[in-house]
């Protein structure tokens, strides 16, 4: 091997089909998509995945005794190092597992928390990771290696006789959580600094939502020249990016580009990630991008709603829906998606990577953000030419006259623009 390359561990996904889980998804799907969550880490060389059907988890080692003794020895043939579970693992089973295996073990929380890790870019990401990190490992502080059961000496006078290295070390992980949270509050009131500034040079913001690895950020490429990360893998984008656009005959944009979600996401990574889809709380549309080819795309679909329905986007907001990666289906299949899009309104069949149905899409989004125009003549002195910029710059200006004191101007728009012509 080259030194320079990264050295690659040989990891196992299993994928625990429980027949008591009632949210329980297709198998099949499932398994491939715990894949392409390991495939997104590139230090992983994935030899193996398995679906184990259970009938329900055992609480010391989650599978039962002869499952255990049979994966063991599949994956001792195959030199496995990592096994990955798609699902959550306590930390008793994961002690246990990992005893029994001879190997480390992460399940799909530890998963998503190492791609989230790799992946964060701005400052604001990676301590939304660190904090989400810490919560994660707070909750496996339950007995699971004994190095944290020994008593740390102390003389008496407080909390008893000692304190156990199991409380010093949770203790540790919330004084972080603090530090982290501070400095959080920070980056977070510099943002909201910037986009406190956005909001007076006031472009409407078209923020692009969906699953992971739905296309997003190839469609962001495409339409802002952009070199945003867009690779076949789940949560390639994790920080938002935002991108000035111009659409044809309409306002020039703030297009933004947001994480993707994904079904199970755990609730302390839910919580930590909210900062990180703000941009969607202050869109004029939001633009849900749909993986159509998906074999679970309904399911994707739901799961982005009721995200979505969590942060608070009403339904009043101007929706879209843009069923990507048309040119993955057979034709027949492709037909029949274009026939049901054009029975609804709002949708658009697309490709991000042939262009497909996009121009259709923007003339759509740009008429709505036109909206119903109203006439009207503003007079502006001569000292306000920030203002008057600003109209021409959002193509709403008719005529205009220079008098003795200012111009008059005639200008077509919306109510929105007037608002935001307001807050200048």
């Amino acid at each position: 091997m080259n030194a320079d390359e990264p050295e690659v561990t040989r990891a196992w996904v299993l994928h625990p089909d429980i027949k008591t889980n009632k949210e329980r998804r297709d198998a099949g799907p499932a398994l491939q998509e715990a894949v392409s969550l390991a495939l997104a880490l590139p230090e992983l060389d994935v030899v193996g995945k398995t679906i184990v059907p259970l009938p329900k988890p055992q609480a010391g080692f989650l599978f039962g005794s002869g499952k255990v003794e049979e994966l063991g020895q599949q994956l001792k043939a195959a030199e496995v190092e990592l096994v990955l579970i798609d699902g959550p693992v306590t930390p008793v089973q994961q002690r246990n597992l990992e005893k029994a295996w001879n190997c480390k073990l992460l399940d799909r929380t530890g998963l998503i928390l190492e791609i989230f890790s790799d992946r964060a870019a701005t400052r604001e990401g990676v301590l939304q990771v660190e904090m989400a990190a810490l919560s994660y490992q707070r909750t496996r502080l339950v007995r699971a290696w004994t190095h944290l059961e020994r008593q740390r000496g102390g003389l008496g006078f407080v909390g008893g006789p000692g304190e156990t290295q199991i409380e010093a070390d949770r203790r540790a992980i919330d004084e972080q959580l603090v530090r982290l949270r501070r400095q959080l509050a920070k980056v977070v009131k510099t943002r909201g600094l910037h986009r406190a500034a956005r909001a007076k040079v006031p472009y409407p913001i078209v923020a692009l939502v969906g699953y992971t690895n739905a296309g997003k950020s190839t469609l962001f490429n495409r339409l802002t020249g952009a070199n945003v990360m867009a690779k076949d893998m789940l949560f390639a984008t994790l920080d938002p990016t935002m991108r000035k656009v111009e659409l044809e005959d309409g306002p020039e944009v703030i297009l933004s580009d947001t994480v993707g979600f994904i079904s199970d996401l755990p609730t302390e990574l839910v919580a930590a990630f909210r900062a990180t889809l703000e941009e969607v709380l202050s869109a004029d549309i939001v633009v849900h991008v749909r993986d159509i080819s998906h074999a679970e795309t309904e399911e994707q679909a739901e799961n982005v709603e009721t995200i979505l329905a969590s942060l608070g986007i009403d339904s009043e907001r101007p929706r879209f829906e843009l069923w990507n990666k048309v040119d993955l289906l057979d034709v027949e299949d492709a037909d029949a998606v274009r026939t049901r899009a054009e029975r609804s309104e709002g949708i658009f069949v697309t490709s991000a990577l042939t262009g497909e149905g996009l121009d259709t899409a923007l003339e759509t989004i740009s008429q709505t953000l036109r909206g119903r125009t109203i006439e009207e003549i503003l007079d502006l002195p001569y000292s306000d030419g920030r203002k008057r910029a600003w109209l021409f710059e959002q193509n709403v200006v008719l005529n205009e006259d220079q008098g003795e004191e200012g111009y008059a101007l005639t200008v077509r728009w919306t109510a929105l623009q007037k608002a935001r012509f307001d807050s200048l």
